[in-house]
């Protein structure tokens, strides 16, 4: 996985679990919601450079 898109894939997952986590202490659920799709992005970013790692080796 290149350095660039696994620190993307880890910053995206690492912003939306605080922003979950924020969302629920103060009862928004908007922002639970956007952390969580925040998340769901970051491991699609994940996932996908994961494949391409694998067709590499």
């Amino acid at each position: 996985m290149s350095g660039t898109e696994k620190t993307k894939a880890h910053t995206e997952q690492a912003k939306g679990k605080a922003k979950e986590a924020l969302g629920r202490a103060l009862g928004n659920q908007r922002m639970t919601a956007e952390g969580h799709a925040d998340q769901a992005k970051g491991n699609a970013r994940q996932a996908k450079e994961n494949v391409k790692d694998s067709f590499r080796h």
